[in-house]
């Protein structure tokens, strides 16, 4: 039978049927889970580029591909931290809730002619979920936390030379936020405050890819700021008003440089700028001052920061590819207003995946464990934030990509 031929009709039909669930937690709330071979690699798919998940690391890297791809998957995220909180009885041990969390990763790439490619995906960038019990010590600061996103990124890419590649796309970032904790109400009883609200708003990403010879290729990959003007509700049970914050989510440049010292091994070191310094409040504006007055302004400050990342790809054989990666991710959260919604602290991931290949399919695996170095923060009693101590920080993460060439 002729194979079919995905033209753009198919490829947004493709990327639309996609399903999404929160995303898992990086530095700050970003994710940057955007395949099972990009897990198992520490994220160094940006000098290497050579899958349909170019999309996602450096869009440059799609004219490497011939014809019609596809690949779509998800990361299952386990993530768990203890906090520790000085209370007037003493310290009181909580852990986050058991969630998993799944987010999806669906990409389509089309060869033109031997200079121009287009390609799509729909990916989480942005994602967080933090849980305790409704009536845990921190509670008036925070007790659920929920970020949500979905980005749709259609690109362009052109080989200029048979050395150089460059692309550009737009990306259209759906937002959703909902953050909930508790307020001191009459005679002793806890109300319950509720922020929620989504938006989509529009940005665009860069791509470069230039591989001088055989053994060696420089990726740099460029995704901008996106302004997002939420809009939604602010509920206390007893009250509710209309609510809109903006929230600017960073601008990220990454950096990658491949070698391969042998045909069967390929190793690539790289680095992940994120300007978190967007992140400077949080200013939550009310419709209805009566209820929680007119806006609430929280400063959080958060700092940009890099993340650096190591992975090796061994080709066992033809159809059977090995893989580890190392990340070292900083975190942005400053000492001054660390809270509950992010109890976290700089990580390390440590990966390891596989990849079988059996005729025109490539099915992707991968298993990370994430180690989350341990925090103290002092109380800020107008906060709602104790004494406390973030411990036993941890993500359990497993990847499974399925790709094809149509």
């Amino acid at each position: 039978m002729q194979r079919m031929k995905l033209g753009l009709a198919g490829i947004m039909a493709v990327l639309m049927a996609g399903t999404w669930a929160p995303g898992a937690r990086g530095a700050g709330f970003a994710s940057y889970e955007g395949s099972a071979r990009g897990n198992a690699l520490g994220g160094t798919l940006v000098g290497r580029a050579d899958d349909a998940s170019a999309i996602y690391y450096n869009p440059a890297g799609i004219t490497q591909l011939p014809g019609d791809q596809l690949m779509f998957g998800a990361t299952a995220t386990m993530p768990m931290t203890d906090v520790t909180t000085l209370t007037p009885q003493g310290n009181v041990k909580t852990s986050t809730a058991r969630n998993t969390w799944l987010p999806p990763h669906v990409y389509a790439t089309h060869q033109f002619n031997d200079q121009l490619w287009m390609g799509a995906g729909l990916f989480s960038r942005f994602g967080l979920g933090t849980e305790f019990p409704d009536n845990w010590p921190g509670r008036y600061n925070s007790y659920n936390a929920v970020i949500q996103s979905l980005t749709l990124n259609p690109d362009l890419a052109v080989k200029l030379t048979d050395q150089l590649s460059l692309a550009a796309g737009i990306q259209a970032t759906w937002l959703d936020i909902r953050l909930e904790r508790k307020t001191p109400g009459m005679a002793g009883q806890d109300l319950n405050l509720k922020l929620t609200g989504n938006d989509i708003a529009f940005g665009y990403n860069l791509g470069l890819r230039y591989a001088p010879s055989e053994w060696l290729a420089l990726g740099a990959s460029y995704v901008s700021k996106v302004r997002e003007g939420v809009t939604g509700s602010a509920d206390l049970g007893v009250a509710k008003t209309d609510a809109s914050s903006n929230v600017e989510l960073p601008d990220e440049f990454s950096v990658g440089v491949a070698v391969k010292p042998s045909p069967k091994v390929t190793v690539e070191v790289g680095a992940t700028y994120t300007g978190w310094s967007t992140y400077d409040q949080l200013d939550v504006k009310f419709a209805n001052p009566q209820v929680l007055g007119p806006q609430a302004v929280i400063p959080k400050n958060w700092a940009n920061v890099w993340r650096y990342q190591a992975g090796v790809e061994y080709a066992a054989t033809k159809a059977l590819m090995l893989r580890a990666g190392y990340v070292y991710d900083e975190e942005p959260i400053p000492q001054a207003t660390a809270d509950y919604l992010v109890p976290a602290n700089d990580r390390q991931l440590f990966s390891v995946g596989a990849g079988y290949r059996w005729s025109r399919w490539m099915l992707d695996v991968s298993y990370t464990y994430v180690l989350i170095k341990d925090r103290h923060i002092t109380a800020r009693p107008n906060d709602g934030v104790l004494e406390s101590d973030f411990s036993n920080g941890n993500a359990h993460m497993v990847g499974l990509s399925l790709s094809t060439k149509i």
